[in-house]
């Protein structure tokens, strides 16, 4: 599933092909993803140019006068730059055309993306409204994590996956950040200390920045907007890697199951 670094990865490639190009039409072939594209989003962008491509959590952002396109790619959605109208395959559910003939195409296999619409400020929507601070920002902290970790007993690894906590970032990166953190991944996120905490918010901000770095990780599904994978993968440090030797220690990475997801983790290195 697309996390942050890919959904950024997607917004840096697409941003210099649709920013100030007019909209010529939208081509929707499935209108029902993981929810309704709303039938009148072709109304509303005829004509219009796009001002501005931004991200908030997973969510790219495509901005007009008129208002904003909010596209999420689900589990194993791309957005692709076509500079010429080559025929859509089964899984090419939307095209935005440019007035220049290139076009912005999503596709999505498993149909668990989303394609909506927002005629106010973006960050009110629904899907939006509730996120925490962009994890690769100066509003995120470790002072911010010790706060808002008070009191609760859920175990550190889901509470950094809540998009309320900390947007953006999934099972992968979650892994990883703990491991170079080294904080076990079910220590109870109250009982997490202010120094750890910015340890913790650190390593997150490390381990994403690499990652967009690294072109994202491509595990099954992921390429950018030319097409390309990513190869983060290739510097996981625990993630995927249960029975291998930790690269630290040399004990056995060990798995566990957290909120219906596998965690991998260093029992030597994670305290």
């Amino acid at each position: 599933m697309p996390e942050l670094p890919e959904v950024e990865i997607t917004r840096l490639g697409i941003t210099p092909h649709v920013t100030r190009h007019r909209i010529a039409t939208v081509l929707i072939r499935r209108p029902s993803l993981r929810w309704p594209i709303p039938g009148n989003l072709q109304q509303r962008l005829v004509k219009q140019k796009i001002n501005a491509v931004t991200r908030r959590g997973k969510y790219l952002l495509l901005k007009t006068t008129n208002g904003t396109v909010i596209i999420h790619l689900g589990m194993s959605g791309t957005l692709r730059i076509l500079t010429q109208n080559l025929a859509a395959t089964r899984h090419d559910h939307v095209d935005f055309v440019f007035e220049d003939g290139s076009r912005l195409r999503l596709n999505d296999p498993r149909r668990f993306g989303a394609v909506l619409w927002s005629e106010t400020d973006p960050e009110t929507h629904p899907l939006l409204s509730k996120l925490g601070p962009e994890p690769l920002e100066n509003d995120f902290s470790g002072s911010y994590l010790h706060r808002r970790a008070q009191g609760r007993r859920a175990a550190i690894k889901p509470f950094i996956m809540n998009s309320a906590i900390v947007p953006g970032i999934g099972n992968i990166y979650a892994c990883e950040s703990l491991y170079l953190a080294g904080i076990h991944p079910a220590l109870p996120a109250g009982q997490i200390s202010l120094q750890r905490s910015h340890r913790l918010a650190a390593a997150i901000k490390q381990t994403l920045q690499q990652a967009i770095e690294c072109g994202g990780t491509t595990l099954r599904d992921f390429l950018d907007s030319n097409g390309k994978p990513g190869y983060f993968q290739l510097r996981l440090g625990v993630y995927g890697r249960a029975g291998a030797p930790c690269h630290q220690c040399g004990k056995p990475v060990q798995s566990i199951r957290q909120a219906q997801r596998t965690t991998f983790y260093c029992s030597r290195c994670q305290t």
